[in-house]
Parts: structure tokens; C-alpha cells; sequence
């Protein structure tokens, strides 16, 4: 199984509509799975470092030893599609895998100490709620590119 576990829930329908296409096409090659938490209100009374340590805790609760866990990460290593889609073909051989999007601070050093890899999906800032688009789209190419198929390019 893939779990996109996020911090906090889609609020533009139109990236909303696009996630849930992507979700549909990937269910025709593989189970996935999408794990909301609920993100801290951003408040003056907190710091940044406590938000993300609240969030870490509820990204945490949703990850299970079964999990390969890849943080999606301005400090991860970047890769091509082919590359991708060898790395989910391998993986799923042998373990769910778990991506992880924290919200707007990022995540938790915890959260960050439990990934089995870190991932950037590029040296652009993208919203959270983009970077869950982007992952479930490069997903679903994975497994085009996995079964030989054509996708665009």
C-alpha cells in the first residue's frame, strides 16, 4: 500500500479535484491511501518549533513498522521519474511505503529522524497542498512508466 499522510486538508476544490483524479488512476495499479491530520493554527502564542512538534505527533501516530517512510523535504535528494518509479517498484516488493507532507513550517525533527529517505520535489517552495498534487501525479507516472504505458511527457 502508499500512504500520502499530509498535514492538514485541501481547501482549493480545483487541486482538490486534480488529487482525487490522481488517486483514482493510481487505484487501477496499486492501493493508496490518503491520511489528513490536523494542522496547528499558526498563532502568536506558539512557537514554530511547538507547532511542528504537535504535528509530528499526529504524523507519527499514522506510521506503522511496516512503513517505509519518505519525507518530502527541501533538504532530500532530488531524483528523475525512471529513477522514481525503480525506487517504487522496488519498495513495494517488500514494504508499504509512507509519504509524508508536513504543513507550512515542515516537519517535525522527529518525523524527520523516522524517514527512511527524504525527498525534494524541487529547489522551488510549493504550498503543501501543491506538493500533495505533485507527489500523487509522480506517483501515478511511476506506475505508467512501471507497465510500459504511455503518459505524456
Amino acid at each position: 500500500m502508499i500512504k500520502v499522510i499530509a498535514v492538514g486538508k485541501i481547501k482549493t476544490s480545483e487541486i482538490k479535484a486534480l488529487c482525487d483524479d490522481y488517486i483514482k488512476k493510481i487505484g487501477h495499479y496499486h492501493r493508496v491511501e490518503i491520511i489528513e491530520v490536523k494542522d496547528e493554527p499558526i498563532t502568536g502564542n506558539d512557537s514554530d518549533e511547538h507547532i511542528k512538534d504537535r504535528e509530528g505527533e499526529r504524523i507519527l501516530a499514522k506510521i506503522n513498522d511496516q512503513d517505509y517512510v519518505v519525507c518530502l523535504d527541501l533538504r532530500g535528494k532530488m531524483t528523475d521519474s525512471l529513477s522514481f518509479a525503480d525506487f517504487i517498484d522496488r519498495t513495494l516488493a517488500f514494504k508499504n511505503i509512507a509519504f509524508v507532507i508536513g504543513g507550512s513550517l515542515g516537519l517535525a525533527k522527529p518525523v524527520l529522524e523516522r524517514a527512511d529517505a527524504r525527498l525534494k520535489l524541487s529547489d522551488m517552495t510549493f504550498l503543501h497542498q501543491m506538493a500533495r498534487l505533485i507527489i500523487l501525479e509522480q506517483i501515478y507516472r511511476a506506475f505508467k512508466i512501471l507497465h510500459n504505458e504511455t503518459y505524456h511527457k
